[in-house]
C-alpha cells in the first residue's frame, strides 16, 4: 500500500528571499530536505500550481502544494525471520536484535537480514529509506534498535541521532582490569590500509566520544557500562581496544586469547567458546516522534552474556 501526502502551506512574507527548498523544509518539517528537493524536482511539490526549481527565490505569499506518493526505496524481499519486538505503535518499533543477525543487506548478506524480517512484519516499510532503519548494530552485537514506521518518524529520529539526543547505553566485558571509568575522545575513520576496519586516526577522522564506567572488576576482566555520545561504526570496540581494554571475544579488534592466571577450567572454556564480542545495547532513550515525550526501553543481557558473567563470578581457583 502506497502512502500519499496532500499538503499545502502559504509562504509567510518573513521568508522573502529564501530558496524554494529552504522554505519548504521549514513549512514541511516532517520531511527531510533531500526528500523535499526530490519532490520539487519531480514536480510533486509546486509553487502556485507550477513546477519550479529548488533554488528559486520566494517573495512571500506563494502557495506551496505537496501531492506526493511514496515509492519503494529498494528491491529487498520480505522473509519470515522471527523478531523480538519490545515495543510497537504506529510511529516506531523497538527491536531487541539477537547475535548473528545482520541489520541491512550488503555484499555477501543480501538476504536473512533484519531489514528482510521487518518487511515481512510490516510490508509498508518498503517505502521508507532502509525500511525505516535509522541506526545499526554490528552483526554480533545484541540489543535495542529503533525502527521508524512513517516518513515523519524517520525524519524526526534521524534528526535526533544527528543532534545526539538519543541515549544509547551498552553492557560490555573488557579484557584487563580498569581502575575506573572515563571518556575516550578520539576521532575515527576507515583504517588507512585495511578498508573494512575502523581505526582511531591522528588526522582526518570524525569526532567520536565514548563514556564508560566500571560495573564490576574481576581478576583479569572488567564489566563496564558504556554510553555513546557519537555513533561511529564499531565505535565502542575500537575505542576500548585503543585504550588497551579490548572486548572479550572481539576477533577483529582484540588481542590473541590468553588463559587468565588462576582461572578454573569452566572459565577458561567459557572464554574460549564465547562466539562474539561481549557487547549488548541495554538501554535506548529518545523523544517519541508521535508524542514528543522522552521514552526509554531496556533489554536484559542475553543468555550467553549472563553465562559469561556467571563464569567470571566463580572462575578462579581458591587457594
Amino acid at each position: 500500500m502506497k502512502e500519499v501526502f496532500e499538503l499545502s502551506a502559504q509562504v509567510p512574507f518573513s521568508m522573502n528571499g529564501l530558496r524554494f527548498d529552504q522554505a519548504a523544509s521549514e513549512l514541511f518539517p516532517d520531511f527531510s530536505r533531500s526528500r523535499l528537493q526530490s519532490w520539487i524536482k519531480d514536480g510533486q511539490l509546486k509553487i502556485d500550481g507550477a513546477q519550479r526549481k529548488p533554488k528559486e527565490k520566494l517573495i512571500g505569499g506563494e502557495l506551496l502544494e505537496l501531492n506526493a506518493e511514496l515509492e519503494a526505496q529498494g528491491t529487498w524481499e520480505p522473509e519470515a525471520i522471527q523478531l523480538n519486538i519490545v515495543y510497537e505503535d504506529e510511529h516506531l518499533m523497538i527491536i531487541n536484535k539477537p547475535a548473528g543477525l545482520v541489520v541491512h543487506p550488503a555484499a555477501g548478506n543480501q538476504t536473512g537480514t533484519l531489514l528482510n524480517a521487518l518487511l515481512n512484519h510490516a510490508p509498508e516499510l518498503i517505502n521508507l529509506p532502509r525500511a525505516g532503519i535509522v541506526h545499526r548494530l554490528d552483526k554480533e552485537t545484541t540489543g535495542l534498535m529503533v525502527v521508524a514506521k512513517t516518513l515523519e518518524a524517520h525524519t524526526d529520529l534521524v534528526e535526533q541521532l544527528a543532534d545526539r539526543t538519543v541515549s544509547r547505553e551498552y553492557e560490555a566485558i573488557a579484557v584487563g582490569v580498569m581502575t575506573g571509568g572515563g571518556t575516550v575522545d578520539a576521532p575515527m575513520g576507515r583504517h588507512p590500509t585495511q578498508r573494512k576496519l575502523m581505526a582511531v586516526l591522528s588526522s582526518g577522522g570524525k569526532r567520536a566520544v565514548t563514556h564508560y564506567r566500571v560495573a564490576r572488576r574481576y581478576p583479569h576482566h572488567t564489566h563496564i557500562r558504556v554510553k555513546l555520545e557519537t555513533g561511529r561504526t564499531h565505535q565502542i570496540r575500537v575505542h576500548m581496544a585503543h585504550i588497551g581494554f579490548p572486548l572479550v571475544g572481539d576477533a577483529t579488534y582484540g588481542k590473541r586469547f590468553k588463559i587468565p592466571k588462576a582461572a578454573n577450567n569452566h572459565l577458561i572454556e567459557t572464554l574460549k567458546a564465547f562466539p562474539r564480542q561481549a557487547l549488548h545495547a541495554a538501554k535506548l532513550g529518545l523523544e517519541h516522534p508521535g508524542t514528543g515525550e522522552y521514552t526509554e526501553w531496556t533489554a536484559p543481557v542475553p543468555a550467553d552474556f549472563q553465562n559469561l558473567l556467571a563464569a567470571l563470578n566463580n572462575g578462579y581457583v581458591v587457594e
